[in-house]
């Protein structure tokens, strides 16, 4: 009982403390981290100077600070600011300023740069957490009746399994009607889905990557036909701290990183996607020729333990429902599985969402070599109850269907030519779900 009232008065206080400064609304947030830079976030209320002092946690006398940035409305008075003079493996404690004035907040303002282990020792053990499909209500514009979206102490449960990173599968923000068509009403949206005080001590203390898919990228089943994915990946810009955003020039959110030893391929499966009901629409495309040229090119040449490649919808499934990638576009599907298979690559791993419930996904391929789907869906939006007994699914690793709100844990461990990852499921409340352990194949 004492550690409930402890949470509750902590996240009690993370909600006085936003309330009582006028010029924050959201963050901060961390995006990505590297050994030599990490990327940290805000949004004001108005106009607003934005900085960060920033210092090792053994070391409070070592101040360094960002430089200035002046959050403006057209930007939906967000700022991006860039912590550069960091070090390899060094804990950092951080500060708030707008305006030149402290903002004091009552949770963990750290970050932790990546370590410079390579020649040196083996790679970090380190966890990431992932989830998708987050539902804020807003009842003026919310679907009539029973409320699509839950309560939000899932964000607590991610918070306290202190994960090195947490990954965003898409569907983040949902986008409503009076949302799409206009840059003010997907800002809006982003800020509303952001405000939440639960998520906050998890955005200050966690390194966030994200992707997206429908519901922040436009209209239900979206795709390359709509008229504002400029404005959506602008906004979608704004709000998130990924690396890089496109890939061989072309405008997008795909990107690509590295955590430690482990290669992560964050794919963008709406802005050149095919419209999924053209049947006579020639080479039909999730990811458009230039960026399935660029993910079959980067698994090759990875040679990492893990390839870890994020996108919104399942691809390994075999049920042909939804979005799934079987269902429209099967022979690019086919394409991928194919081509992991004929150049031997290892330890394929999908990460993805979208579907409002969860299951893990094997397929063996001709070579023996093992591919995996983690599905894990969803954070807050309505959770499909009946998913996991009306999808059949034969690829789907028994035991591991899930119907309620979830999240996942990545767990990476052991020697560097040994390298375990243990996936695990957990419900709103932390509670474990299932479990499973992948080997790295050699």
């Amino acid at each position: 009982m004492k550690h409930y009232i402890f949470i509750l008065t902590f996240f009690l206080s993370a909600t006085l403390a936003h309330a009582q400064n006028k010029y924050l609304k959201n963050g901060p947030m961390i995006g990505y981290v590297e050994m030599k830079e990490a990327l940290l976030w805000a949004q004001t209320t108005q106009k607003a100077t934005v900085q960060f002092e920033y210092w090792p946690a053994d070391n409070p006398k070592e101040k360094h600070k960002t430089k200035k940035v002046r959050t403006r409305d057209h930007q939906g008075f967000t700022a991006k600011c860039l912590a550069s003079e960091v070090e390899p493996g060094i804990k950092y404690t951080y500060q708030l300023l707008i305006n030149g004035k402290k903002v004091k907040l009552p949770y963990a303002t750290t970050f932790t740069t990546q370590a410079l282990w390579q020649f040196r020792t083996d790679p970090p053990a380190f966890s990431v957490a992932a989830g998708s499909c987050n539902y804020v209500n807003e009842t003026i514009y919310d679907r009539p009746n029973k409320p699509y979206g839950s309560e939000h102490e899932i964000f607590k449960a991610i918070y306290e399994k202190k994960p090195n990173a947490m990954l965003w599968l898409g569907d983040n923000a949902y986008l409503r009607e009076p949302d799409w068509a206009t840059r003010s009403g997907m800002i809006h949206r982003y800020t509303h889905s952001r405000s939440l005080p639960d998520l906050q001590p998890l955005l200050a203390a966690t390194p966030n990557y994200a992707t997206w898919d429908d519901h922040d990228f436009g209209p239900n089943d979206s795709d390359r036909t709509w008229v504002h994915k400029q404005t959506a990946l602008d906004v979608f810009k704004l709000f998130w701290g990924n690396p890089t955003y496109g890939v061989e020039g072309q405008p997008s959110v795909a990107t690509a990183f590295t955590i430690n030893d482990i290669d992560f391929f964050s794919l963008d499966n709406r802005y050149h996607r095919t419209p999924n009901h053209c049947e006579t629409c020639p080479q039909k495309t999730q990811l458009g020729a230039i960026q399935l040229q660029w993910l079959l090119e980067s698994l090759a040449s990875s040679s990492a333990p893990f390839k870890i490649v994020m996108i919104g919808g399942q691809v390994l499934t075999t049920n042909a429902a939804n979005e799934t990638y079987i269902k429209y576009y099967a022979e690019e599907r086919e394409t991928i599985l194919k081509f992991i298979e004929e150049n031997n690559i290892k330890n394929v791993v999908f990460l993805t969402g979208d579907r409002h419930f969860a299951e893990m996904s094997k397929l063996t391929n001709a070579k023996g070599n093992l591919i995996y789907d983690i599905t894990t869906s969803s954070l807050t939006a309505g959770a499909y109850t009946d998913g996991p007994t009306k999808e059949q699914n034969k690829n789907r690793i028994e035991g591991t269907a899930v119907g309620v709100h979830n999240f996942a844990m990545l767990n990476f461990s052991g020697l560097r030519k040994e390298r375990s990852l243990e996936v695990k499921l957990f419900d709103t409340t932390g509670k474990e779900l299932c479990k499973q352990v992948i080997n790295s194949q050699k």
